[in-house]
């Protein structure tokens, strides 16, 4: 949205707001984030806000795409190991909760249905071709790509921030997380193998 060369103090303010945005729309979702309260945690004012992102739609927009890139990039992907994939999962919940409240607020109030964002194609189109590729070669059960990795996903929230049943937290007894994983990875390797 800005125009012309962006300063390092310029760099700076960006990322205060985009870092006082995660946490409040982590917290309040889109309709109940109030810019306000990201321009005073990010220690600037609106109109530096809306020269970066335009709107706070916009702005929720820039931070989920970030926090997309960002699990993309802190999760390494391996189609022939989906249950190592979805541990690692697990402990990017744990140590960056906000990433999934994002993409429930996002789920909620932007797409109730289907892909969760056009821009969620990007990271899922190589994992897709990964795993049909480990089906083919007779690693993982057969069944369309796309639904065997969200079933992984979905195995992996489990115990995430936003559970039904129960929200882990960082702070719980390592014995307990590693019991977690163990289950973890126990269940997802006999739900994709062939």
């Amino acid at each position: 949205m800005t125009t012309g060369p962006v300063t390092a103090r310029g760099v700076a303010t960006r990322r205060r707001i985009v870092e006082a945005a995660i946490a409040e729309f982590a917290r309040y979702g889109i309709a109940g984030a109030r810019v306000e309260r990201i321009v005073g945690d990010a220690r600037t004012n609106k109109a530096q806000l809306y020269a970066y992102f335009g709107s706070k739609e916009r702005l929720f927009d820039a931070v989920f795409l970030e926090s997309l890139e960002h699990i993309a990039d802190a999760v390494a992907f391996d189609a022939t190991d989906l249950a190592d994939w979805a541990v690692r999962l697990y402990d990017e919940y744990l140590e960056n909760p906000d990433l999934i409240r994002l993409a429930t607020w996002a789920r909620l109030e932007r797409s109730p249905e289907g892909r969760l964002a056009p821009e969620v194609e990007k990271f899922d189109d190589a994992k897709i071709r990964a795993i049909a590729q480990a089906q083919a070669d007779g690693i993982v059960r057969s069944g369309d790509p796309y639904d065997l990795m969200a079933l992984v996903i979905a195995m992996s929230m489990t115990w995430s921030p936003v559970s039904n049943v129960y929200a882990a937290s960082a702070g719980e007894p390592t014995d307990r997380h590693d019991q977690r994983r163990a289950l973890l990875r126990e269940a997802v390797q006999r739900a994709v193998a062939p």
